[in-house]
């Protein structure tokens, strides 16, 4: 293949179609820089009550002591006080379409989100930087006593329940960026689903940066009570600025007895936004957690999807996908912690990588001493593109009892001359060759999604545009 032409196929992948950006259209915000008192602000503009607010505070005291992780990317570039911690789009949250801000509205037109939930969306919540600006829910959801709101309205609504599993998954002095986030969260989703209650239909969030320099914080919490299903579904995106977005967002979801709960994400942040978060569940006896998670876009992804399989004869599963190109570092992966009997786990993780980009998987499987006769499996996948691009394969397996097993695979390949010539010789463009090989390495997790986002990470890819590739 000439190598003028793969070189412009592969540089045509990191054109971002989402990279428009509204100008500042903020109601509020809270001016750059994080201290204590723009903390207290945060809190009183709010309303919260005073436990929330000092839950805050002892996470900013956390947020300063604790370092930044002394593996993967370094982050000591960071400077904390460019970013602006508060940005409130709107003066309230619409209930209908109609009545969303022109702007706004057009933005989250261009992005498909209104459609999407005429489509097939039991609910979905869209999130534009710090508040969300439009919360919508079946009736049929409704009648099931299903909750979905946003976490802002769930502490006012639901405080008992709020305060119950809020920080009780993720603690304040988990890491740095949990500790930030715990400091000056907004947003997100709080989704309770009552027991025996199965959704037919997943929820969605979608969540939108537009603000310069400004940073996300969404806590996503919930709960799926004993004998239920849930299936979430969350996308991202983001202008593109040359200064850098700061993404710190934290997931806890309680998974019940016999419950099953999927959680699929596709973010597609452009290449100014620092993604630093922390997802974590626990999963009771019988119960399943599924992770699909699609990274593509960011300056710099950490993400590590974890499942506590704490519950007998629990399953935990994180089917990801990781793309990086030029001036882009993914550092991803999933945790899978056995404590229950017969606890099992598979991570099946793809990553692609090109024109200069590095991707590393980074993953632990621990099986604990009393979690005999669990089994866990992982599976690292890596596709590079060009000669200049980097991957790492990071794994940590820890059994402490010798009834459990632990198997674990890992390939590192190149697009061959010889696929490009088979598959050429067909009759196919040297486009589509490279588009038919990236599309199959990816589809153990693009198999996961629904339909319509299946298409549309495959449209992400391979730029919607004639003569581009995945």
């Amino acid at each position: 293949m000439d190598k003028l032409k793969q070189d412009k196929q592969i540089k045509e992948i990191s054109k971002y179609k989402y990279g428009f950006t509204d100008g500042d259209i903020s109601f509020y915000n809270s001016g750059k820089g994080i201290s204590e008192n723009v903390i207290k602000e945060i809190s009183k503009y709010k309303k919260e009550p005073k436990w929330m607010l000092d839950f805050r505070l002892d996470s900013f005291k956390n947020f300063k002591k604790i370092p930044n992780p002394k593996w993967g990317p370094d982050l000591n570039f960071i400077n904390f006080d460019e970013y602006t911690y508060f940005v409130k789009a709107t003066d309230k949250q619409a209930k209908t379409w109609d009545d969303v801000p022109d702007k706004i509205k057009n933005t989250f037109e261009r992005l498909g989100i209104p459609q999407a939930e005429r489509d097939f969306l039991a609910g979905i919540k869209a999130q534009y930087d710090s508040m969300p600006v439009y919360g919508s829910m079946l009736e049929e959801a409704k009648k099931q006593g299903v909750i979905f709101l946003d976490c802002d309205e769930a502490l006012k609504q639901y405080p008992e329940l709020f305060k119950k599993y809020f920080g009780q998954l993720v603690e304040n002095n988990d890491n740095k960026y949990a500790a930030l986030n715990s400091a000056v969260w907004s947003g997100g989703s709080f989704i309770y689903v009552p027991k025996g209650v199965k959704l037919d239909k997943p929820l969605q969030a979608y969540f939108r940066m537009n603000f310069k320099n400004s940073g996300q914080f969404e806590r996503t919490l919930i709960i799926v009570d004993d004998d239920a299903d849930l299936h979430y579904i969350e996308g991202c995106t983001a202008p593109e600025y040359s200064e850098d977005s700061l993404h710190a967002a934290v997931v806890e979801i309680f998974v019940g007895k016999n419950a099953k709960m999927k959680y699929t994400t596709v973010q597609n942040w452009s290449d100014n936004v620092l993604n630093l978060v922390t997802k974590r569940a626990i999963v009771e006896e019988n119960g399943s957690m599924e992770w699909i998670d699609g990274n593509i876009g960011s300056r710099v992804n950490m993400k590590y999807p974890s499942c506590i399989l704490k519950g007998d004869r629990s399953k935990g599963q994180c089917i990801s996908i990781a793309v990086a190109k030029e001036n882009v570092y993914q550092d991803a992966g999933a945790k899978m912690i056995h404590l229950g009997k017969e606890t099992s786990s598979k991570i099946i993780s793809k990553s692609m990588t090109f024109n200069g980009g590095t991707v590393n998987y980074r993953g632990l499987v621990y099986i604990g001493e009393n979690a005999v006769n669990s089994k866990a499996r992982v599976e690292c996948d890596t596709l590079i593109l060009d000669g200049q691009s980097h991957s790492d394969t990071i794994p940590k397996n820890k059994v402490l009892n010798n009834q459990s097993k632990i198997e674990h695979e890992a390939t590192v390949s190149k697009v061959s001359d010889e696929q490009m010539f088979y598959l050429m010789s067909r009759g196919l463009s040297e486009e589509q060759a490279m588009e038919i090989i990236v599309m199959g390495f990816l589809e153990p997790f693009t198999r996961e999604l629904p339909m319509e986002y299946a298409i549309e990470l495959n449209q992400l890819i391979k730029l919607d545009m004639e003569g581009s590739v995945g």
